[in-house]
């Protein structure tokens, strides 16, 4: 039991970011994991060759089948469904599981939600990890060459969806840090500057409090939305504006006078290198309860 126990630990970490990508759920790749587990540990071990491999196609396997149940229950969310954001010092310490997951960005979480879940699970499997297209082709029931073409057809589908991923972070930081100080100052000229014609602004609720019931599509939209919620935090004077840290990249928190953080923003840039996405977390069900270290802005 020490040497099953051992073993699916060194790998839990792994396990919990793919599944996290594969769901853009914290609780939702905690169970699924769990699940992995309990297989785990009521598995013939004798008739494994390869652990690991059986570890990673039986938690794929899992995640699409949540992902599947999870797509149906998001039919009937109040407005658009947004990932469960990863706040930097949520993460406690490198014991925490979800270290590895906070790589993904949450942009490309939301893209990916145009895949399929087989296309899904081969693009994580081959770009996030590296795996050959022969575990691929085991671990989704397919052949080698068919699980080449979901990850091509993957590839051609997030291109065509907006923002851009694996932007050098210096890049992204300096638009950021731009586009949060002029928000802040309400300098309408420089935010329209600074936002591409074709950015899509969503905001999540969840149906607890209000937020936009569809994407926004382009500057005139997001900039009335993010000039609402920065003057609103002014007029309270128990709200205010920082810097933090979400999926690896910096985000914009406000939060009420107990440190609760009631909205988190971040964005991600366009090929032109304004900001082509904006994603605006107000769901409270997906926001961190911690009072997180911060940086004024």
């Amino acid at each position: 039991m020490k040497i099953e126990t051992g073993l699916f630990e060194q790998e839990r970490t792994q396990l919990t970011s793919l599944c996290y990508r594969m769901l853009g759920e914290r609780a939702g790749a905690e169970d699924a994991v769990q699940d992995t587990w309990l297989r785990w540990s009521l598995a013939d071990k004798t008739k494994i060759h390869n652990p690991r491999a059986w570890l990673r196609r039986t938690a794929t396997n899992i995640a699409i089948d949540t992902l599947r149940s999870a797509r149906a229950r998001r039919e009937t969310y109040v407005g658009p469904w947004l990932p469960e954001p990863l706040v930097g010092s949520d993460i406690a310490t490198g014991e925490d599981h979800f270290v590895l997951a906070q790589e993904c960005e949450l942009a490309l979480l939301w893209a990916m939600e145009v895949l399929g879940e087989h296309e899904r699970a081969a693009f994580i499997l081959r770009e996030a990890f590296d795996i050959d297209y022969n575990e691929i082709s085991e671990c989704l029931g397919s052949t080698p060459a068919a699980c080449r073409q979901m990850v091509s057809r993957a590839h051609r589908k997030l291109q065509n969806s907006g923002p851009r991923f694996n932007v050098p972070p210096d890049i992204k930081e300096d638009l950021l840090f731009r586009f949060f100080k002029a928000v802040e100052a309400e300098n309408a000229a420089e935010i329209l500057k600074l936002l591409s014609p074709d950015t899509v602004t969503v905001s999540d609720g969840g149906g607890k409090v209000s937020a936009a019931l569809r994407p926004l599509f382009g500057p005139q939209d997001a900039l009335k939305l993010l000039t609402r919620a920065i003057q609103k935090a002014k007029q309270n004077n128990e709200l205010t504006v920082e810097l933090i840290t979400a999926n690896d990249s910096p985000a914009l928190v406000i939060k009420g006078l107990s440190g609760e953080i009631e909205n988190l923003v971040t964005i991600s840039p366009d090929d032109q290198g304004r900001v082509g996405w904006i994603y605006i977390m107000r769901n409270p069900d997906k926001l961190p309860r911690l009072n997180l270290s911060s940086v004024n802005l």
